[in-house]
């Protein structure tokens, strides 16, 4: 893999997707750049730790598998950003539900660290993550079973999330930065597994306060 999953997939969100993003939350082209690519690396990076654990890769493969993998062989960033802000009630969109899996507990700390990183502020960047996570999802659905590809595994899951998360922990920057406060604030490193194996997720509403 030459370019990062960040990288792919923020190349991706450009144009007319982060023109949308930035209309939605309000924001100018540089601000909704400065914040998606941040955000990015704190999805990623927190879902290469949740998957570092096999009941954590086989939990996230299942979702991807079931919700997630009907993108074809091609990602439509632009009909998956206007699904969920078109607000349906699916699984797929959910971005609420799949932060819950994602962060677990700390929902509320990844968005008001995400806030106050790039200036948007917890409520914005809540909003924020919760349009990016559905999408991130979708993105590691097609770019791990598209074109049926049988290398398709939770373990080959794991492993290319974990090369992401190694990278953006040692790239540091911003996302690095943010992925490691939010992630190892008890000094433990893990997320609850609790949350990440359910299935619905009752953590509407984030970190909004």
């Amino acid at each position: 893999m030459s370019a990062s999953l960040t990288d792919d997939l923020l190349n991706q969100l450009q144009g007319q997707p982060l023109a949308q993003l930035g209309s939605q939350l309000g924001l100018s082209q540089p601000q909704t750049q400065n914040a998606v690519s941040a955000a990015l690396p704190l999805l990623l990076g927190a879902l290469g730790r949740n998957a570092s654990q096999p009941q954590g890769a086989e939990a996230l493969f299942g979702a991807l598998q079931r919700d997630h993998a009907g993108v074809g062989s091609g990602l439509d960033i632009g009909s998956v950003l206007g699904a969920v802000l078109g607000g349906g009630a699916s699984r797929q969109t959910d971005g609420a539900g799949i932060l819950g899996h994602i962060f677990g507990g700390r929902q509320e700390t990844a968005a008001e660290g995400l806030g106050q990183a790039t200036g948007l502020g917890g409520s914005q960047a809540n909003t924020l993550l919760k349009v990016l996570a559905p999408i991130v999802l979708s993105y590691l659905a097609q770019r791990m079973m598209s074109g049926g590809n049988q290398a398709a595994s939770p373990q080959a899951l794991g492993q290319v999330l974990g090369q992401e998360e190694q990278r953006i922990s040692q790239q540091g920057g911003l996302g690095g930065g943010l992925l490691g406060a939010v992630l190892d604030q008890d000094g433990d490193g893990q997320l609850g597994l609790g949350d990440l194996l359910k299935i619905g997720g009752g953590l509407l509403g984030g970190g909004q306060r």
